[in-house]
Formats: C-alpha cells, sequence, structure tokens
C-alpha cells in the first residue's frame, strides 16, 4: 500500500488541478483587467469606483484573490519541502505563509467591499 508523503493527505493531483483552477481565474481576471484599461477612454477615478462598486466585480475581485493566495500557498509549500530540509524551519515558513495568505485575504476583502 503507498501512502501520500506529500500535503497532509492529499494527493499531487489534487494540488495539481488547484494550481491550474487557480491560474485560469487569475488569467480571466488579468484579461479582463488589461482589456477595461485599454479600452476605457479615461482612468479616473470614478470610473474605477464605477467597476470596482458593483457587486459582480467584487465578487470576481475576491475569487482572484482566494485563488492568488491558494496558487502561492501550494507553490511556496512545493519549494519549502524542496528545498527547506529542517522540519522546524520549514513548518515556521509555512505557518508564516499561511498568515501572510490568510491576511492579504482578509484584507482584500475588507478593501472590495468597502468601495
Amino acid at each position: 500500500m503507498v501512502t501520500s508523503a506529500t500535503s497532509f493527505g492529499r494527493s499531487g493531483l489534487h494540488d495539481w488541478v488547484i494550481q491550474r483552477v487557480t491560474a485560469v481565474v487569475l488569467a480571466a481576471y488579468v484579461i479582463y483587467l488589461a482589456a477595461f484599461v485599454f479600452s476605457a477612454e479615461s482612468l479616473e477615478f470614478i470610473v474605477w469606483q464605477g467597476l470596482f462598486g458593483k457587486l459582480w466585480f467584487k465578487i470576481f475581485s475576491l475569487l482572484a484573490l482566494a485563488s492568488l493566495c491558494f496558487h502561492a500557498w501550494i507553490g511556496m509549500w512545493i519549494v519549502s519541502t524542496d528545498y527547506i530540509k529542517p522540519t522546524g524551519i520549514r513548518m515556521v515558513f509555512q505557518v508564516l505563509v499561511i498568515l501572510a495568505c490568510f491576511a492579504f485575504l482578509i484584507w482584500g476583502a475588507q478593501i472590495f467591499w468597502s468601495v
């Protein structure tokens, strides 16, 4: 019987799928923002406020931010397990990455929903 030694019991396929799905969400967000910037007549505050004031764009932005956090976590987890061999240092690093991702997600949600 083969047991998983990665991601607290998840398979590598699970991480691979999450990486791909979050990459698609991030690509769609960047493409939409780029199209918005290049198609806008002016990029004044009122235009940005109008864009970020729409409910669907707030949800899309929050989804993109959550995707960025998941994407970053999986990438940093892989890098840390490959290159940080001492378990204690690796665990401290991983906890710091999780805390940073969580803080950025909460901070981003607060910013998006305050507009």
